[in-house]
Parts: structure tokens; C-alpha cells; sequence
């Protein structure tokens, strides 16, 4: 029973146009997702996906009116995002100079070639090279060519003050390998990379790093609420339950969000981690074609449909999402 990689990572936003903008505009992801949080129907739910919303593949964002995150430990301190080759990391670096988008240039991290990046509100991102992996799931209607479109999800980096509760969550539990150590050129921390499944690529790495300084972060716009690894099927998904429960970890017990299954806890450093199903997926009420375009619900949320609506500022007025482009 392994985790084979990175299902999404779920962040938070305190404007979904602007991030709407943004992720869909300038940086040509596809919106296969227009729903919202199923525990607070108020908030917008956005999904960002590649051209099939992949499972792997989803950058998602909770919408609500907070401040921005105040940095610390506790927290998950870089998103990756795959890219093919070095190229696509020059024609991004270019892409982000055009539009004003702060980033750090082009370099190594890992013996992986990088591009740092942070979205409006700060989000601290990163293009990775794909690992010489061309999986392409293309969006044809996307601002970005072909060949410099985001592949999906790369590695997470998280940050705790003490590493063994955290590493033993990781190693112990949920079954990841300890694969390398490196130093992180900026910081000169020592970051472990732990691998999921067969490992050897980016969307199956999760890089821990110790941060003893500072109070632990507060969550808020511009920061991560929580990372999901992927499991297959439902009936790894269910073995997984059984095994939260035989290790006496206290979890949300099963989950159903219809568009995957999921269950919840908190490791011991504070991050909040999803095991989530690859299935059924984001087609199950949309045909693929149409992804996105309108508001989804769960059909337990559709008799409130009117409310929720009401509620919901409208994105389908594209005027930023085209001056982006």
C-alpha cells in the first residue's frame, strides 16, 4: 500500500478574479473547476488543472476575506509545478518579466533546474524541470504555446521545528522513503526528500525542512492550506482509514467530496494532509469539453444551489483575465 505522488495542493486567496486572472490568464492553467468549499459554501472552491484535470495536476484555491500569511514553520513554504525542459524555464523567466511577475531567475535546487516565482498575493511557487518526462495533458484554449505549458504538481516543501515527529509521520505512516539530503542554496538549510511510490521525479517528493526560529505561521491568503497524496482506488483508500485507525491517529474518518474521496489529519509539525482517490474525477458532472465553465455542485448542495449563488461574486467576466493575456 503506497502513495504514488502528489493528488493537489489546496491554497488560499482573498480575491478568486484576480486569481482567476492570474493562474488562468498569465499563467495558462485550465480552470477545470468553478465550485466551492463544501464546508463553508460561501467560499469559492477553483481547481487549476491541465487540459484533462489530471489527478496530479491541481493547484486549487479557497477564497476568503483574510489577511495575507504571516510566515513561519509550521507550513508548506514552496509549491512546485512541472515544466518539459530548461527552454520552457527561460521562456517563463521572459513570460514573467513582461508582466511584472517578482521571481528569482533561473537556478539549481536539488540538482534540478528551478524557477522561482510568487503570485500576487505571494504564494511562493516554483517551475521544475519534468525529469525528462513529456506527459503532456495539453489545454488548446491556453494563453501558453504547447510546449511551455505546466505539466502538473512538482515536489512540496514544508517546514516544522522538529524533525523527528514529522519524518516519522512521513517515513513510519505513510510509508515515503528518506532518498537524499541536500542544502538549500539560499537559505543553506539541510532539506530532506522524502519519495512516494517508485520516486525518482518531482510530483512524488515531499523536501522537510527544520525551522526551529520564529513563531509558526498564520494562515491567510497567499499561503498553503493543505497537501493531498494521491491513492489509487477506493479500496486503498479505505485500507488507509483502517490504518489511521489502527495507529490511532485522530482523522476526519472517511470523506466523500464526489469528485474523489478523502481523509484528513495533522501531522505532528502542523501540516494539514489529505490522502485523496484518483476517482471518480471532475468529469463525473461536466463533460470534459466544458470543464469549468459554469458553477459545479456536489448533488448534496444542489437543493441550496440558489442560495449559493447568491453569495458568490460572479467570475465570468473575463476583462482581467484578458488584459493578462
Amino acid at each position: 500500500m503506497q502513495l504514488t505522488g502528489l493528488h493537489h495542493v489546496t491554497a488560499v486567496t482573498a480575491d478568486a478574479l484576480r486569481n482567476h486572472a492570474f493562474y488562468a490568464g498569465l499563467m495558462g492553467m485550465r480552470l477545470v473547476k468553478k465550485t466551492v468549499n463544501q464546508d463553508d459554501t460561501s467560499a469559492y472552491h477553483l481547481f487549476y488543472a491541465d487540459g484533462i484535470a489530471s489527478p496530479g495536476s491541481d493547484l486549487t484555491f479557497f477564497e476568503w476575506p483574510v489577511e495575507r500569511e504571516r510566515r513561519g514553520p509550521r507550513s508548506v513554504t514552496r509549491t512546485g509545478l512541472r515544466v518539459l525542459n530548461e527552454e520552457a524555464l527561460a521562456w517563463w523567466a521572459a513570460h514573467f518579466d513582461r508582466h511584472g511577475v517578482a521571481h528569482d531567475g533561473v537556478s539549481r535546487r536539488d540538482n534540478r533546474p528551478v524557477l522561482d516565482f510568487h503570485d500576487p498575493e505571494g504564494q511562493r511557487l516554483s517551475l521544475q524541470v519534468n525529469d525528462g518526462v513529456d506527459e503532456a495533458n495539453v489545454w488548446s484554449n491556453s494563453s501558453v504555446t504547447t510546449a511551455y505549458q505546466i505539466r502538473g504538481l512538482g515536489s512540496v516543501t514544508i517546514s516544522v521545528p522538529d524533525r523527528a515527529p514529522t519524518a516519522a509521520v512521513l517515513r513510519d505512516l505513510l510509508e515515503m522513503k528518506l532518498a537524499r539530503h541536500y542544502v538549500d542554496p539560499v537559505s543553506g538549510m539541510v532539506v530532506e526528500v522524502y519519495e512516494m511510490g517508485a520516486g525518482g521525479r518531482s510530483d512524488r517528493e515531499v523536501h522537510l525542512v527544520i525551522d526551529k526560529d520564529g513563531p509558526a505561521a498564520q494562515q491567510g491568503a497567499g499561503g498553503v492550506h493543505h497537501i493531498a497524496f494521491r491513492t489509487p482506488d477506493v479500496e486503498s483508500y479505505l485500507a488507509w482509514a483502517e490504518r489511521l485507525k489502527e495507529r490511532r491517529v485522530r482523522f476526519s474518518g472517511p470523506v466523500d467530496r464526489f469528485y474523489f474521496r478523502s481523509l484528513y489529519f495533522r501531522e505532528p509539525g502542523g501540516i494539514l494532509i489529505e490522502i485523496a482517490t484518483d476517482g471518480p474525477g471532475f468529469a463525473t458532472d461536466e463533460p470534459v469539453e466544458r470543464l469549468g465553465e459554469s458553477l459545479a455542485l456536489p448533488p448534496f448542495l444542489e437543493p441550496q444551489r440558489a442560495s449559493i449563488e447568491r453569495k458568490l461574486k460572479p467570475l465570468d467576466t473575463l476583462a482581467r483575465l484578458n488584459d493578462q493575456r
